[in-house]
């Protein structure tokens, strides 16, 4: 059988930073040129970064991306890796809107492609087929869809291109590989992270080599863009499923793998295949190489691991990307904050967080010292800034008591950290979790304020697990766990009255996350509720709380999706809602 060097390059692209991702894209070819690829494959929308959305509606930003796809083909002959067969995704176009009666909206003027890039020019390309338009994707209404298989031939084995959503919907192109006799599938993915992603993604790979009897190369672009965080994880598998190399994920990687295929044949084409013959030289090649690549296979991290690295990275990239040096944000002591704290220091650095004590008179003396020992253990920069004094006028003015007297407390903490954000050029983090957010157990314009949201699809339940996991993370390293065991263990608390509790207006934690997954992820109505065993009572208050707080998660920032069903892209519901029975 003959073989083909492959070299699969997770890169992390930046939206709309044509010039910086291209560099990126040269940089992984010099890198595989040197370990003697025969081709080099990039992510969907490598080019451009993704998701574009609108941006696809935007007839200067498509025509910039034609231009620089061409002159990437013409700097990379210039570099001296001409010879090298380069595979990168990015939008195409303006087209002239076309209708499609069930296909896309009749104003789309672009399309997902795939570009081959060889010897200074674009050599092929490749239209993505199926658009998707669930959950986090709207690229049916932003797309013009493709028609045609591409099938590259070189060094005798005919490789078949597609695109991401291509290899998950039966029909269209994956089916058109087997008739093709296709010795490897390529396929060029930017798929978002979810947690238990991988129980259906690798078994979808390896279906579809079994399926073609063809090797199936999957690259998957890496890095946090807004709340979406990809996760790399390019995997090569051979034509039984096997896997035969695979990159880390949550980092950019260049993956290069020998695989044996079988050689191209003459079959007629059907239809809908267009095949393109590119010359190879054997300078440099496979040929040329004693010792064949076999291909590394990482390790894949345990669940809590795979989800603190995808935060971590969720969050970093948000702050390196939109251009801030630090972030700020309130240390209360309690575990939510703790967490965040470390995570933005696993991000960042510590030395760029910074912490702010801000004590009421309701505040407890551990809340204060077990806020003063994180800070230590983490080395972030961490003040006090008293809201006693603050609060007092305004409370006396306005004549506030109970709830709004409570919520003037999370204003004047939230103003604090917006002032200090303002002043020095930090990024505000808001600390609360996806349960409170889900009941809307927080106060809007107070401990809401912030421009990301690192918890924002955690629940509470897995706020403390991935708080226990760190600290033996950090036990193992032979370091300080970073966060103290009595914000772990103390029961939560927002601290705006006496002695006040989170269970004085929410059920037990474990009770309520159970609640919610059914009710969010699930989409279980009251009836199902209450048949899968939670108590009707409770049922009618959170579901109530839920359907209520539409309009503060409306208002809140966004924060890394790591959940089938996030709020924000996932879960769009109305603001104004009279609910039924049902």
């Amino acid at each position: 059988m003959p073989r083909l060097r492959l070299a699969l390059a997770q890169t992390n692209p930046i939206v709309g930073d044509l010039r910086g991702n291209s560099l990126e894209i040269v940089a992984a070819v010099r890198r595989a040129r040197d370990a003697g690829a025969d081709l080099v494959a990039f992510g969907e929308m490598a080019l451009s970064g993704y998701p574009i959305e609108d941006l696809a509606s935007r007839p200067s930003f498509l025509a910039a991306c034609r231009t620089r796809i061409a002159a990437l083909a013409e700097e990379l002959a210039e570099a001296g890796l001409g010879d090298v067969v380069v595979v990168v995704g990015h939008p195409d176009g303006p087209f002239e809107p076309r209708r499609f009666t069930t296909s896309n909206a009749p104003t789309a003027i672009a399309q997902n492609v795939a570009s081959v890039l060889q010897n200074g020019a674009v050599q092929a390309r490749y239209a993505k087929h199926h658009l998707p338009n669930y959950s986090v994707f709207d690229e049916y209404r932003i797309f013009i869809p493709g028609d045609d298989l591409l099938v590259l031939r070189l060094r005798g084995v005919d490789v078949a291109l597609i695109i991401c959503e291509d290899l998950w919907q039966d029909g269209g192109p994956v089916n058109s590989v087997a008739s093709a006799d296709a010795g490897v599938l390529l396929v060029i993915n930017a798929s978002p992270y979810e947690r238990d992603k991988n129980e259906v993604r690798l078994p979808l790979v390896t279906r579809r080599a079994v399926e073609n009897d063809t090797i199936v190369a999957y690259v998957n672009i890496v890095g946090g863009q807004d709340d979406l965080l990809f996760d790399g994880d390019s995997v090569v598998v051979d034509r039984a499923g096997t896997i035969v190399a695979r990159a880390p994920q949550f980092a950019p990687h260049l993956l290069v793998v020998d695989v044996e295929a079988e050689a191209a044949s003459n079959v007629e084409l059907p239809e809908n295949v267009v095949r393109v013959d590119l010359e190879l030289p054997p300078t440099g090649s496979l040929s040329d190489s004693q010792t064949p690549i076999s291909g590394d296979i990482a390790v894949v991290p345990d669940e809590l691991e795979q989800i603190w690295n995808a935060l971590v990275l969720g969050l970093g990239d948000y702050v390196r990307k939109n251009g801030f040096r630090s972030v700020i944000l309130g240390l209360s002591g309690g575990i939510d904050s703790s967490v965040c704290a470390i995570m933005a220091a696993d991000a960042i650095g510590a030395h760029n967080v910074y912490g702010v004590s801000m004590p009421s008179q309701w505040s407890s003396d551990h809340s204060r010292s077990d806020a003063d020992d994180l800070a230590e253990r983490i080395g972030l920069h961490y003040e006090t800034q008293a809201i006693a004094e603050l609060v007092a006028p305004i409370e006396t003015q306005l004549s506030l008591d109970g709830v709004a007297a409570e919520n003037l407390q999370a204003r004047i903490r939230g103003i604090i950290l917006m002032g200090l954000s303002n002043q020095i050029g930090h990024l505000v983090l808001t600390t609360g979790n996806k349960s409170e957010l889900a009941v809307g157990y927080s106060t809007i314009y107070g401990d809401s304020v912030g421009g990301f949201a690192p918890l924002k699809d955690v629940p509470k339940m897995l706020v403390w697990e991935l708080s226990r996991w760190r600290n033996a993370f950090a036990a193992r390293r032979g370091e300080t766990p970073p966060i103290p065991e009595n914000s772990i263990s103390k029961p939560p608390s927002a601290e705006l009255r006496p002695d006040q509790t989170d269970q004085d207006s929410l059920p037990e934690y474990d009770v309520l996350d159970a609640l919610l997954e059914d009710y969010i992820n699930g989409g279980f109505g009251r009836a199902e509720l209450v048949d899968r065993g939670f108590d009707p009572e409770t049922v009618d208050r959170i579901v109530g709380l839920v359907d209520h707080s539409e309009w503060k998660r409306r208002q809140s920032a966004i924060g890394t999706k790591i959940s089938r069903t996030a709020f924000g892209r996932d879960r769009r519901l109305p603001i104004t809602y009279r609910p039924s029975d049902v």
